[in-house]
């Protein structure tokens, strides 16, 4: 059995994906990012990694593989079960276990699994068909502006007959800076005294706006009645799985069961098989849905499993 491409696929839809009695792959996402040095854009993917302390069975595996190869969930998981106990003495022997897409287990000096995630595959589906891409260095020029002061004006040379007919251009000369310069005060001069009106303007403003807010709040004499506003919890990501049923009225009795025992039970909607899923409760932290898994595996229903999944 290549349990390896199994895993791989609910890579894919999980964040977290449990080998019985061997250890859980975890992903966690990553955002893009960007290589300094080769100017490498890397699109937004999932983190794997391996966690050894998590070996209890919390069905999504096992129950992936007797889907798939249509056989009891006792039988895959049977299967499993020997697969591990393979990869158990590979690991012992010394080997290195290499999965496709995934990465490669071996074992260090104190006996504990080292994981070394690959690289060649994105298990994250908002990022599919993105790619590496490189871009070219772009170069930039920095232009220093050089501010000088034009402290002398160019002579201009005149033969003395044009002297005498052209002097009106010196006149000329002096009359256009005085103008500009004339210009420059007026202009400077309008400007302030329009922004002195406008604050004014906006002063007198303020002190009405102030008059009628203090007039509104002792005019109200009827103060408008308090809304009470019911907020409704999310519904986790995590389900519980009591059973699925093919008819609608056996997972409403399923329901009512379960809510007299005292669970928050529910249904959830119809899977891809056209089955009523009916769950114990929901979830929103995986860690309190993993224990909550526990407790019902060992006091209620053995064959209880978890789905991650968000509902509508």
């Amino acid at each position: 059995m290549q349990l390896e491409s199994y895993i791989s696929d609910l890579l894919y839809r999980y964040e977290c994906v449990t080998v019985p009695e061997f250890g859980a792959f975890l992903t966690q996402r990553v955002s893009a990012t960007i290589h300094e040095s080769t100017n490498a854009f890397y699109p937004p993917k999932k983190k794997l990694s391996f966690n050894e302390q998590i070996q209890t069975n919390d069905g999504i595996l096992t129950h992936y593989i007797a889907d798939v190869e249509k056989i009891p969930f006792e039988e895959a998981s049977k299967k499993i079960e020997k697969r591990v106990k393979a990869l158990k003495s590979y690991l012992t022997e010394g080997e290195t276990i290499s999965f496709d897409s995934i990465g490669e287990l071996s074992l260090n000096n104190d006996g504990k699994i080292i994981f070394e995630p690959s690289y060649h595959l994105n298990y994250l589906t908002d990022a599919f068909g993105l790619s590496q891409y490189v871009s070219p260095s772009v170069s930039r020029e920095v232009y220093k502006e050089e501010v000088q002061e034009i402290e002398k004006v160019i002579p201009i040379a005149f033969t003395p007959e044009r002297r005498k007919s052209r002097g009106y251009l010196k006149y000329a000369a002096v009359a256009v800076i005085a103008l500009t310069l004339g210009g420059f005060v007026a202009s400077n001069y309008y400007v302030e005294n329009i922004n002195s009106q406008n604050q004014i303007a906006q002063e007198e403003a303020n002190l009405q706006l102030e008059s009628k807010i203090q007039e509104a709040t002792f005019v109200i004499e009827n103060p408008l009645p308090a809304v009470t506003l019911n907020v409704t919890k999310k519904v986790g990501n995590y389900h519980l799985i009591a059973g699925a049923f093919r008819v609608e009225e056996n997972s409403d009795k399923k329901v009512k069961e379960l809510k007299a025992l005292g669970y928050d039970a529910k249904k959830i909607g119809v899977n891809k098989y056209g089955l009523h899923e009916v769950v114990y409760a929901s979830y929103q932290d995986r860690t309190d849905a993993l224990n909550a898994l526990r407790e019902v595996k060992s006091s209620h229903n053995a064959a209880a499993w978890l789905l991650v999944k968000e509902l509508d």
